[in-house]
């Protein structure tokens, strides 16, 4: 048994990891804690196992990044799909029910049936980028809640002072920490070339400044090289997400919000200022308009190309070319 190959679904939680696996005729499920135990057990076990281990899980941002590291350190075949590609597996199975263990069953059946697709980890400075990104989008949304506060307690003639004086000096700690974190993040980027190289071009890009390059490249850099435009289109969520049925149903085409919604945020307003301040953004925008389209419909559209245009900007390391974005000149054939 310990050469044959070795076949495993992993369901990830926060708290937990469900495995399904099999190995010939023989099966393992099991529930394992989702921390460094529970890694080193679940390595162990699959060791144990078989040599050729081949292990499917979800996209499941932080909580399931430590352990598919860990996983393919130990030498194991690591594959990582979006949950909206198992859902969709999952009907097409008329799997009804959804459990942790039914959907490591899953897992493990969309491995057995589809193209095997490895996994790779990504540098160690896009990891630590995109951890403390996030940190600080945590942070600032305590620093907007302060601040709600801070305004509501103001607005209450009967408010002690020392509240009033608290909220203040809370205010100004989470602004100091915000700070110190992004000099950090600068620091990250400074030590590796090809984010140094990749912020200089966001940087250098209209609409972009310091905090959004940040955002934006914490989220792409750790994304495998091989990514189409689309694929990352698709990441983001900003998909365009068709919804009709037979002659009586045809609802107009909305994004599917389906991705990576740090990476949404992130992109909203560099796009809002480039289609203020470029004026081939602004054309491209204008058309849209003109078209029929809703304002917020517009902006996601520019959103989503200028999505694309980061992707050739990163990928061919040239600068942001408004003309390629969208050319005035031939706006009025187009």
């Amino acid at each position: 048994m310990g050469n044959q190959r070795v076949e495993v679904g992993v369901d990830v939680s926060a708290a937990t990891l469900t495995i399904s696996a099999v190995a010939g005729t023989k099966r393992w499920r099991d529930e394992v804690a989702n921390d460094a135990d529970g890694h080193k057990r679940l390595i162990g076990r699959l060791g144990r196992m078989g040599k050729e281990i081949f292990v499917v899980l979800e996209a499941t941002g932080n909580y399931g990044l430590d352990v598919a590291v860990a996983l393919r350190g130990s030498g194991m075949s690591v594959m990582v799909i979006n949950p909206r590609a198992v859902a969709q597996f999952a009907k097409a199975l008329l799997q009804r029910s959804k459990t942790d263990r039914v959907d490591a069953d899953v897992i493990l059946a969309y491995l057995q049936r589809m193209p095997f697709e490895p996994w790779t980890p990504p540098a160690a400075g896009a990891l630590e980028l995109r951890t403390l990104s996030r940190h600080i989008h945590a942070v600032k949304a305590m620093l907007v809640e302060e601040k709600n506060r801070l305004h509501a307690a103001e607005a209450v003639a009967s408010t002690p002072a020392v509240v009033l004086s608290d909220l203040q000096s809370s205010i100004a700690l989470l602004k100091l920490r915000i700070k110190r974190l992004e000099e950090e993040c600068l620091s990250v980027i400074g030590k590796d070339a090809d984010l140094r190289s990749w912020f200089g071009l966001l940087t250098g890009s209209v609409g972009f400044g310091v905090t959004s390059a940040i955002k934006v490249l914490g989220e792409l850099a750790v994304l495998p090289p091989d990514m189409t435009a689309r694929q990352w289109t698709a990441h983001a969520g900003l998909d365009p997400r068709k919804f009709s049925s037979g002659t009586s149903v045809d609802k107009p085409d909305r994004i599917s919000k389906a991705g990576n919604r740090y990476l949404r945020g992130a992109l909203y307003l560099p796009a809002v200022t480039a289609a203020r301040c470029d004026s081939n953004v602004k054309a491209f925008y204008d058309k849209l308009v003109a078209r029929g389209k809703k304002p917020i419909q517009a902006q996601v559209a520019i959103m989503r190309k200028l999505l694309h245009a980061i992707h050739a900007m990163l990928r061919t390391g040239t600068v942001f070319d408004g003309s390629k974005f969208y050319s005035i000149q031939t706006s009025g054939t187009s």
